[in-house]
């Protein structure tokens, strides 16, 4: 696993053996990077990563300029993981990981992102619930985007906040954004 571009570019992790992570391929993952630097300046952006798994796309985020992001991993292992990461790259204080379940998260949260992207396990019995459940909690800030990566068995084209897809072989990033986005 590696940091694609920016400030920790080319920069290897090793994640711990027998992981229950599959973590976004390197194409996956510039591909998604390179459609996101182009609507957003990571330097202004409020970040969250829901299924955190081995902290490869909060790496990147950080890399690429984020300095405020949350990261929501369910996993002790891999929590231990990314916060060691996370002290390696001597990431400031706003970039902290949290060991809870998503879905609880979610139900508790306060703040607002620019920016949410979630990489859950494909054979997660509710994935198709959870763009749902980031907008019924307001979340996503108005104009944000909400990056879903999924495998051709889902599809969310008809989801009332559904905005584009980008497929990378087996692996699909739907984004959303809220109504007030999609309106203008």
């Amino acid at each position: 696993m590696r940091i694609i571009s920016g400030k920790y570019s080319g920069r290897s992790f090793h994640p711990p053996k027998k992981m229950p992570a599959r973590p976004t391929t390197d194409i996956a993952k510039q591909g998604l990077f390179n459609i996101l630097q182009n609507e957003f300046d990571f330097d202004e952006i409020h970040f969250l990563d829901l299924f955190g798994g081995t902290g490869s796309i909060s790496y990147e985020a950080a890399s690429r300029g984020c300095a405020y992001s949350h990261t929501i991993e369910i996993d002790a292992k891999l929590v231990q993981f990314i916060k060691s990461n996370f002290e390696l790259l001597q990431l400031p204080k706003t970039c902290t990981v949290f060991k809870m379940d998503i879905f609880k998260y979610l139900q508790n949260a306060t703040e607002q992102f620019d920016l949410i992207f979630a990489g859950p396990p494909y054979p997660l019995p509710n994935l198709n619930t959870i763009p749902d459940k980031v907008f019924a909690v307001k979340v996503l800030k108005e104009n944000g985007w909400f990056v879903l990566e999924h495998n051709p068995n889902h599809n969310f084209d008809n989801h009332p906040n559904f905005f584009k897809k980008r497929n990378y072989g087996s692996t699909i990033f739907s984004i959303f954004t809220n109504e007030v986005a999609l309106e203008k």
